[in-house]
């Protein structure tokens, strides 16, 4: 199944009930991957040829490949971006993506006030710190970036879709393990 951008589907923001901006980053996404229609497809094969391998599928073929130009904190960010059509798997990727010690927090916390991701980049940071409080760069979200508002619920996606849960197994259980990017 192919996750292309429609006309017909809702944008995160008209979910959310937020508003879209011009955004910088969008126009240099929208550049990379051809159009504003494949930028979603784009931006999540780049995730996961960048480490966010939980969500590695079939992805087009003519896709464009991946641009070094663009931080791995642009792409989390852009994922994210109330643009782009509703698809949580997007929100999900950038989780795993951003998921490193390797994540520059500044620029992260930058990018999402420019960008007005802060509502779910709160989303994410809350859904971590019910598996580990102290999970950077989420304990670092939530204490220097500025909440606007909280989203609406049942609109983003529930803190299990960003964890691996195991059954019981030899060792004990079952576990609950965060999903960090593969690096």
């Amino acid at each position: 199944m192919e996750l292309h951008e429609s006309i017909f589907a809702p944008t995160l923001a008209q979910k959310l009930g937020d508003t879209t901006h011009l955004s910088p980053l969008l126009r240099r996404v929208t550049q990379a991957a051809g159009s504003k229609e494949r930028a979603g497809d784009w931006l999540l094969k780049v995730a996961v040829q960048r480490g966010a391998n939980h969500y590695k599928r079939t992805y087009p073929e003519d896709l464009p490949p991946d641009d070094p130009t663009f931080s791995h904190e642009e792409i989390g960010i852009a994922l994210c971006l109330g643009h782009l059509n509703d698809q949580p798997m997007y929100i999900r990727a950038a989780a795993q993506l951003l998921s490193s010690p390797r994540t520059d927090i500044g620029r992260l916390v930058r990018l999402a006030e420019m960008e007005r991701c802060e509502m779910v980049l709160h989303h994410i940071a809350d859904a971590a710190v019910r598996i580990e409080s102290v999970l950077e760069p989420w304990a670092s979200v939530r204490r220097l970036l500025r909440k606007r508002r909280e989203a609406p619920k049942g609109v983003l996606p529930h803190w299990t879709r960003f964890v691996s849960m195991t059954g019981v197994t030899r060792e004990g259980g079952p576990h609950t393990d965060w999903l960090t990017r593969h690096e």
